[in-house]
């Protein structure tokens, strides 16, 4: 059964950009859309370098239980113009019910201007398991070991 995740339009939202959509067949994320309030539709909003702002989508979000959002970059964005997620992705958990935001932040060198309508960031639905937890007094032992970042080389 394919899960359904429910959708709400805030009161001051262009309904004209549509929901978020899968733009191929084969597409693992749909596609979210800046959607500013009427009085900063002309104007968008430009991120200087280094800066970073949350982008309005215009919703509001019911995942269903067991599952959660992520919020994850467009490649394109992120490649031309540096255009990126600081805590990628971004888990909105299936309890939360607020306007949902993109945090954007511009790691490219020039000025970046977001547009009223533009395609900022992709959201995957995904399970999520809780676990339970167990202190236990040592941990069983594995080839890798303790070997931290870059531990298993190169190649």
């Amino acid at each position: 059964m394919t899960p359904v995740l429910q959708v709400l339009w805030e009161d001051w939202a262009d309904r004209a950009l549509g929901l978020p959509a899968y733009e191929t067949a084969g597409a693992a994320g749909a596609d979210i859309r800046a959607n500013f309030p009427s009085e900063a539709r002309d104007s968008g909003l430009t991120l200087a370098p280094m800066a970073r702002h949350v982008v309005p989508t215009g919703l509001r979000v019911a995942i269903p239980r067991g599952y959660e959002m992520q919020i994850r970059p467009r490649s394109g964005l992120a490649l031309k113009h540096g255009i990126t997620l600081p805590n990628t992705p971004g888990t909105i958990d299936s309890d939360y019910r607020g306007p949902l935001g993109v945090l954007l932040v511009n790691l490219g060198a020039e000025p970046y201007t977001i547009h009223h309508g533009d395609r900022i960031a992709q959201i995957i639905v995904a399970p999520v398991v809780q676990v339970a937890f167990d202190l236990v007094q040592a941990l069983d032992d594995t080839p890798r070991g303790a070997g931290g970042f870059g531990s298993t080389g190169r190649r």
